[in-house]
């Protein structure tokens, strides 16, 4: 990452992130999450501008991050009025994530696999041929 004030993607991680997308996760998530992964922690405005989303993206990928629990949430309250900032960390490292989502595109396809050989079969039994 590029370091500019605060962290920003550069091509490696946009690379990553597209890695990411490519196996299953939506762009937005990967994004988040590879931003993530590259600081300690981070407020919701930094990850909008580091990583390049919107705000209404950074909540939804937030959440889902949240769900799968992959991030650590917290409020910081600021100074005078307003409302607190959200502040996120990754609860699970990179690597294990990616043996998560690596396993899954596996079972995926081992039920995809037996799907087909229920098809071929049940094809040869109701005489439907090549």
């Amino acid at each position: 990452m590029r370091d500019e004030s605060m962290p920003v993607f550069d091509q490696d991680e946009e690379v990553m992130a597209n890695l990411l997308g490519n196996i299953g996760l939506k762009r937005n998530l990967a994004k988040a999450l590879v931003y993530l992964a590259n600081v300690n922690e981070s407020m919701s405005r930094n990850i909008e501008l580091g990583a390049g989303l919107r705000q209404p993206e950074v909540s939804i990928a937030m959440r889902e991050l949240r769900e799968r629990g992959w991030i650590e949430e917290w409020e910081q309250k600021k100074e005078g009025k307003g409302r607190p900032l959200k502040c996120y960390r990754l609860s699970v490292e990179l690597c294990d994530i990616i043996d998560h989502l690596d396993d899954s595109r596996k079972r995926d396809a081992q039920e995809d696999e037996e799907t087909i050989a229920t098809l071929r079969s049940l094809s040869r039994t109701v005489g439907i041929t090549k």
